[in-house]
């Protein structure tokens, strides 16, 4: 068993639809008054039936008051971390501290190469994953003197001025599922954002991945509990079945069985239904956090 011991939070997992525009705004407004804790939304810049990710969540982030907002996961090939640095941090001040990142390494390589991205192969993608948040958290550092000159494999910089900062330590989230990703995210993340349906054996993947996570963390120095565990969740709310298969109780359990038996702390949940959302936010969460604050406290 593994848990980090973090407080629990929840969010929700938002589709950018182009049509209606306001639908996946309503949603946003929704999770805020269910009490969720982050709203973050899907990046693929190529998918013409999706609205543009990060115009979506700087319109959000002006309609909505409380909710922290983030990219799941913002598609790196397509978003230069130089601007993308500087978007974050304008965007953060805005809004009072409210943005995380979630970023990928790309994963529809044919749609990425047709917007004018560069393909890469697996050990390439890792490589710059590792880049750019290099130059994301050095422009982010105005406290450190001179321009910043960056002569990377995929990113350089010659001279680029430090900042703004952000208005908070914008913690980066890295999707990550195969093991050069999951070393790079226990070296240099603040977070690890998969989604439970694309783990091999469900659950039962997320032991052996923390356990990589953590020793690639333990060699860079790093207390393996300064990475967080999120999780993007989907399922159904219905009389009885599997897992999250089951009643707003059902799943409360279920999800405080995650967060002790393999320290998820983060908990985001996929669904475009309000209803869903509102079951999520008012009825599982408070429910979740009570048994594992139980749990702990035995």
């Amino acid at each position: 068993m593994t848990d980090y011991g973090h407080e629990l939070w929840f969010g929700s997992f938002v589709t950018p639809v182009a049509h209606p525009p306001q639908a996946p705004v309503e949603l946003a407004l929704t999770s805020e008054r269910a009490g969720l804790d982050l709203v973050s939304f899907q990046d693929h810049p190529y998918q013409s039936a999706f609205q543009d990710t990060w115009t979506l969540m700087s319109y959000v982030a002006a309609r909505t008051e409380r909710i922290r907002i983030s990219g799941n996961v913002l598609s790196l090939p397509l978003r230069p971390p130089a601007v993308l640095a500087r978007a974050a941090a304008s965007l953060d001040r805005l809004t009072g501290g409210r943005v995380e990142l979630g970023i990928g390494a790309g994963a529809f390589w044919d749609g990425i190469v047709a917007m004018g991205g560069r393909r890469l192969e697996p050990a390439q993608a890792v490589r710059a994953v590792g880049e750019a948040v290099s130059v994301i958290r050095r422009l982010w550092a105005t406290d450190e003197s001179g321009p910043l000159r960056i002569e990377g494999e995929f990113y350089s910089l010659t001279g680029a001025k430090r900042g703004p900062a952000p208005a908070h330590r914008i913690p980066i989230h890295i999707g990550a599922y195969k093991p050069r990703m999951l070393r790079l995210t226990g070296r240099i993340a603040d977070g690890w954002l998969p989604s439970l349906r694309y783990l091999p054996d469900g659950p039962a993947s997320l032991g052996a991945m923390n356990e990589q996570i953590d020793e690639a963390a333990s060699a860079a120095g790093r207390e393996p509990a300064s990475v967080s565990r999120l999780l993007n969740l989907s399922g159904r709310f219905t009389t009885g079945g599997g897992l999250l298969e089951g009643n707003p109780g059902d799943w409360a359990e279920q999800i405080a069985d995650l967060a002790l038996q393999y320290g998820v702390s983060g908990f985001i949940l996929a669904s475009d239904d309000p209803a869903d959302l509102n079951l999520f936010g008012h009825e599982v969460a408070p429910r979740a956090r009570e048994l594992v604050q139980t749990e702990r406290a035995a």
